[in-house]
């Protein structure tokens, strides 16, 4: 069982890695996009990860998942790593951080 403290830091250093996972056409990473709806770390640090595509046949998709997963096993003290690709809410450019929208010429 980890403390709140090491969930803490689990769920941070999740965050952090997700920020280096950019879609090959989109050059913004898929945190700021918008296309992580949960993050959930249980109390014996598996992680659970709802994520959403910016369309349904992504043909990103496999290489998305599979690039955040290599990364998020790779933090210390995460012990399993779970994608769930989910379509609902469907994804909108509205989601995207202002960050995102700026860098794409939203704002």
């Amino acid at each position: 069982m980890i403390t709140p403290e090491q969930k803490l830091h689990l769920e941070q250093e999740t965050v952090r890695m997700l920020r280096t996972v950019f879609d090959p056409e989109i050059p913004v990473d898929i945190y700021s996009l918008g296309l992580i709806y949960k993050i959930d770390i249980d109390d014996d640090a598996n992680l659970k990860v709802d994520m959403t595509l910016t369309a349904p046949n992504c043909p990103a998709a496999d290489f998305l998942v599979e690039d955040a997963r290599i990364k998020l096993e790779s933090i210390e003290g995460m012990k399993s790593v779970e994608f769930r690709i989910v379509i609902e809410p469907e994804w909108t450019n509205d989601m995207m951080s202002e960050e995102a929208k700026l860098d794409l010429g939203f704002l």
